[in-house]
């Protein structure tokens, strides 16, 4: 599945946000959005899936694959660049353009 231009930029703004931040080499954003993207559309295939879900439940969905987007950073993060996006994301209202408080 391609993304829109919309979820492409949105892909982007997460990947510039969490490179500034993190200071990810070239190899490791290249890593990074591979996985957003991929993340991205396991998002929109839900979201087409259950065109009536419940906004809890779309945050759950989030948090889910977010979650599992994690497991995969430990796989090539330093534990510095990793103690950073787990506080940066904990923070975060927001993530792959889909907002995450009730």
């Amino acid at each position: 599945m391609n993304l829109t231009p919309e979820q492409r930029d949105q892909v982007t703004a997460e990947l510039k946000r969490f490179g500034a931040d993190l200071q990810l080499s070239d190899d490791q954003k290249t890593k990074l959005k591979e996985f957003l993207t991929e993340t991205r559309v396991k998002v929109d295939e839900y979201l087409r899936a259950n065109p009536n879900a419940k906004k809890a439940d779309v945050i759950k969905e989030v948090a889910a694959h977010r979650d599992h987007l994690r497991q995969q950073l430990v796989n090539f993060l330093t534990p510095e660049q990793l103690k950073k996006w787990d506080v940066e994301v904990s923070e975060r209202k927001e993530f792959l353009g889909q907002h995450l408080a009730a």
